[in-house]
């Protein structure tokens, strides 16, 4: 399975998400904001990197600039539960696979997850 980049602030987001996919025999690694999710793809290598786009620090736009031009291979998800966060995303659009709205139920990032994987 994947090795996964979780980079969420919400403590009880970012652990829900890691579970579920856990269950989906994916190893997860977390990270609270996008600096130290930079820190993290630099020590070692991911499959996917799943992000919040709002986050302190360095938010999930500009960890995902860093991240596809640091690590060209590495496949991009973003989540949101604004809409015009999810504008800010469009000019990523070539390189996330896609940006998944929240609230999201179980089910639905498990797919959204394997659909990255898939691409």
């Amino acid at each position: 399975m994947a090795k996964i980049l979780i980079t969420e602030d919400e403590d009880s987001l970012r652990s829900f998400v890691a579970r579920a996919l856990r269950l989906d025999g994916h190893e997860t690694h977390e990270a609270a904001d996008g600096a130290e999710g930079l820190e993290m793809l630099s020590a070692e290598a991911f499959d996917l990197l799943l992000s919040d786009i709002r986050m302190p620090v360095m938010d999930g736009i500009e960890l995902a600039h860093r991240a596809s031009s640091d690590f060209p291979q590495l496949k991009i998800l973003l989540m949101t539960g604004y809409a015009e966060q999810r504008e800010r995303a469009d000019d990523l659009m070539e390189k996330v696979i896609d940006v998944v709205s929240k609230p999201f139920a179980l089910p639905d990032i498990r797919k959204a997850v394997a659909l990255a994987l898939a691409s």
